[in-house]
């Protein structure tokens, strides 16, 4: 069990930091710079989800020696008895609550907390390959919903007897990166086929790539950087040899 006074000193930390987000992003100011914003309303959740954690902490503190306070010294063993409930409940979320803190207070992937670039497409094993991604496309569709993200398709190749050979689209939402991240990679299925006539299982696979969603940036080059050469041809042409440069 970690030490109360050691969570409580990093919480409080970052009570002042949440204090001054919550200024910053209604100034006006910065409302107006869309990418100071985006980034400073993020930390706010995530301050935020840490500043419930601490008042629930806090809580569970205090009903721990409360609870003992009064079973130390009050007469009544009914109130002694509620109090020991009171303070069974309190110990065994103690724990769990330090756990959800420090998972909280890791530094998460800056990558975490961008959009994604999802990619499907069927491997081996012909039509039913294609037909495999896109019931893994309809997969990740149907989770996307239910997290209330957007999905945009951006470009697909169907397959001859449906499915995919592959499908191209983008994500948008809460934490997408980091939610999709792990499930790069091979994915396999063995069943027996629907273009398959004599009930064989087939092995079939699709790759599935997820990708965080590149950031806009602004280019700026220096005039005094940029060298021009201008060329003329030479020989017989005409009366434009030698006089017009490209």
């Amino acid at each position: 069990m970690a030490d109360n006074n050691t969570i409580l000193e990093k919480l409080e930390g970052l009570v002042a930091r949440f204090e001054e987000v919550s200024t910053l992003i209604t100034d006006p100011a910065v409302i107006a710079d869309q990418k100071r914003y985006v980034k400073l309303t993020k930390e706010y959740k995530e301050l935020g989800d840490l500043m419930e954690a601490r008042k629930e902490y806090i809580q569970v503190l205090n009903g721990i020696e409360e609870a003992k306070e009064i079973i130390t010294n009050e007469a009544d063993p009914e109130m002694r008895e509620m109090a020991r409930e009171e303070l069974d409940a309190c110990q065994a979320r103690q724990p769990e609550l330090e756990e959800h803190i420090k998972l909280l207070l890791v530094p998460a992937d800056p990558q975490d907390s961008k959009n994604a670039i999802l990619e499907i497409r069927g491997g081996t094993g012909g039509d039913e390959a294609a037909i495999f991604a896109g019931d893994l496309f309809r997969m990740y569709t149907k989770f996307c919903e239910t997290k209330g993200w957007k999905m945009e398709i951006s470009s697909v190749n169907e397959g001859a007897a449906g499915g995919f050979k592959e499908i191209i689209c983008s994500v948008t939402g809460d934490n997408v990166y980091g939610t999709l991240k792990y499930e790069s990679g091979v994915h396999r299925v063995q069943r027996v086929p629907a273009t398959e006539t004599q009930g064989r299982v087939h092995t079939s696979a699709a790759s599935v790539a997820v990708l965080p969603e590149a950031e806009e940036f602004d280019v700026v080059i220096n005039e005094g950087e940029i060298k021009w050469d201008t060329f003329r041809s030479g020989g017989a042409g005409g009366q434009n040899v030698n006089k017009v440069e490209s």
